[in-house]
């Protein structure tokens, strides 16, 4: 059997990991500042969180949410307190596009409405209403394009307003800080007219905090600078440090109702073990700190760096844009620095490295990144 051959991949095995560190199957070693897509917040195969999975699949894995499993709620209590929302609730799953699935869904059963506002280089996902709320043709598949879904620029509170009096939308959806788009972050200002608008007009706010979340930005989620409290958060990536598992937080605002939501492998025991010493990690090494002070180290060291167009994003999550005959300084830093990095649209590369980075591994990036730019 062949594997459904539907990803680009490069002639790179890693078999080993620790810290930024990563180790392929030839021995080389690489610096990872990518984080398999922002999924590693406390670094590669920490020992605490590595003692975790293997305590609890010693006891159990994994059963159905048909039982009670202690596990969730400690989760909860420990999220709701380093989040700053413990009067929310949390409903747990399985990936970002279920998360953000969930969200619409809810949006829709809250309201009774269908029509949903996103914004122009969205990413939320490739479940069916997770795709249709990405602005993306090439994986829009042909049932989505009845969905009810209408994109506007970001930044563009007068087309969100327009279309949210003609009465009829359900939900606005926005990614913290835009990442597949090349790492856009909406003003401040713009998400509180959001906010105002959603709230009185009885439209509900989605953060997708999915890939900005979980202390990325130098904040727990990407939102919290402008003041704002959404109706529902989406979480996940750096939420089980690679483990499979994510999030919904709910604001008080909506009514459980038994069978309303569901998941098989949602909030199992294993990835809540997961998930809790991430939080515990997190906390204790002050890693949400982290994020914030050597991403403004990141971004004075790259100020002063002659061939970058624009820097943009918080924390660690930035997006380096570079001048068009710079365009191949991502594949030379991997191939020839053996430095791991992401890419996006028009020559930009985002930086996405676990929280835990420190100021020496960022010293090497930028030391080969000018060697690569002369």
């Amino acid at each position: 059997m062949n594997l459904f051959d539907v990803y680009s991949l490069w002639d790179i095995e890693p078999v080993q990991a620790q810290g930024c560190r990563v180790w392929d199957s030839k021995g080389t070693e690489y610096l990872d500042l990518y984080g398999g897509h922002a999924v590693i917040s406390i670094g590669h195969s920490h020992p605490r969180y590595v003692k975790a999975i293997q305590d609890q699949v010693e006891k159990i894995g994994f059963y159905s949410n048909s039982v009670q499993n202690s596990l969730q709620q400690e989760l909860a209590d420990k999220l709701g307190e380093q989040s700053g929302y413990p009067d929310y609730s949390l409903f747990l799953c399985n990936s970002g596009a279920e998360a953000n699935e969930n969200a619409l869904k809810l949006a829709s059963f809250h309201t009774g409405k269908k029509r949903v506002i996103a914004f122009n280089g969205a990413f939320h996902g490739r479940t069916s209403g997770a795709v249709a709320v990405t602005e993306n043709p090439a994986i829009q598949a042909p049932f989505n394009k009845g969905h009810e879904v209408i994109f506007v620029p970001l930044n563009d509170i007068e087309g969100v307003g327009t279309e949210i009096r003609k009465g009829d939308v359900a939900a606005v959806i926005i990614e913290g800080i835009l990442g597949v788009a090349g790492i856009f972050t909406p003003e401040p200002l713009f998400l509180q007219q959001l906010a105002f608008l959603c709230k009185n007009n009885d439209v509900i706010l989605i953060l997708d905090e999915i890939q900005s979340g979980y202390g990325r930005s130098g904040q727990f989620f990407a939102h919290q600078p402008a003041g704002i409290q959404p109706d529902l958060i989406t979480m996940a990536k750096g939420m089980g440090n690679g483990f499979p598992i994510s999030g919904l937080l709910i604001s008080p605002r909506f009514e459980a109702k038994k069978g309303m939501l569901g998941t098989t492998f949602g909030g199992n025991h294993l990835a809540c073990a997961a998930a809790i010493a991430v939080l515990d990690i997190l906390k204790e090494e002050s890693l949400v700190k982290n994020a914030e002070d050597m991403g403004n180290y990141l971004l004075r060291e790259l100020s002063e760096i002659a061939g970058i167009r624009e820097i943009r994003g918080r924390g660690l999550m930035l997006g380096i844009e570079f001048l068009p005959e710079f365009a191949a300084v991502r594949n030379r830093l991997l191939f020839e620095s053996r430095i791991f990095t992401g890419g996006a649209k028009n020559n930009v590369m985002r930086l996405l490295p676990p929280l835990s980075i420190s100021k020496s591994e960022i010293d090497i990036f930028i030391t080969e990144l000018k060697n690569k730019l002369i």
